[in-house]
């Protein structure tokens, strides 16, 4: 085979893995970091990650109750890959009716059967810490989103982490 002849088809050969790998990962394979988002478990106390897209509460990683919430979580020396300074700023779940209609669109791929300010008082939120959830709706439910953004003690931002 001549040199241009061997290189063309060695550039298919990768391609072809290339090709071979991604398909792979995408019907067997675990998320991509971008596809993956926070959870944390109230009964293990852990986060945890899971698919973006699940609709919290979901199953968590100790047991059968639905007692994975979706976590926000801040680095609060401003670097992010310090897994050390993690904190979640605060938690997130769904009523169980806003629930089974996400759910039922991302399984139609039709739009929400739910207006956006309809569903903002069907999410809810709270902090680690307490045990009360607020809906979106709230009046003083800033305080709460918005906390954990506050420059600490040192002078640093804090920021937010992906998984």
């Amino acid at each position: 085979m001549k040199r241009p002849e061997l290189q063309k088809a060695a550039g298919v050969t990768l391609l072809v893995i290339a090709a071979g790998l991604y398909l792979w990962r995408q019907v067997w394979g675990t998320a991509a970091p971008g596809e993956r988002g926070f959870f944390y478990d109230e009964s293990a106390g852990k986060l945890f990650f899971a698919a973006r897209t699940a609709v919290p509460p979901i199953r968590g990683i100790d047991g059968p109750a639905d007692d994975g919430f979706r976590a926000v979580v801040y680095s609060a020396t401003g670097d992010p890959k310090d897994k050390a300074s993690w904190r979640v700023a605060y938690l997130e779940k769904c009523s169980p009716e806003l629930k089974a209609k996400m759910e039922a669109a991302q399984q139609s791929g039709e739009p929400l059967a739910m207006g956006r300010m309809e569903a903002q008082g069907h999410r809810f939120v709270r902090r680690l810490d307490e045990t009360a959830w607020r809906p979106m709706t709230a009046p003083d439910i800033e305080s709460i989103l918005n906390a954990w953004a506050v420059p600490g003690p040192d002078g640093k931002t804090p920021v937010l982490c992906t998984p």
